[in-house]
């Protein structure tokens, strides 16, 4: 019959296909992912420009300054890879998703 609806319009409004809410990363920064939370840790990847992450659960780290302020939180965006939540516009300044461990 055609395109299934609620799989077109779910990348656009910013939430995956898997129902996971995905977040901007601030413009224009290529962040560093790393295998903790903290700098500390090794840097397992950079994220390209402009992208969106899932935020598969939350911890706290060392404290970083970004662009969306400075923060102890951690994003954990797939497994054993974190993000400091100063780079994420998660529109809170808190927890937005279940703490890991």
């Amino acid at each position: 019959m055609g395109m299934d609806k609620t799989a077109a319009g779910t990348e656009q409004a910013g939430v995956s296909t898997m129902g996971a809410v995905r977040y901007p990363v601030a413009p224009g920064y290529r962040v560093n992912v790393r295998s903790g939370p903290g700098t500390q840790h090794r840097i397992v990847r950079t994220l390209a420009l402009d992208v969106r992450v899932p935020i598969h659960c939350q911890t706290t780290g060392e404290r970083v300054s970004g662009p969306y302020g400075t923060t102890n939180i951690w994003d954990n965006i797939a497994a054993g890879e974190f993000i400091s939540d100063a780079y994420v516009k998660t529109g809170s300044d808190g927890f937005v998703a279940k703490r890991c461990g």
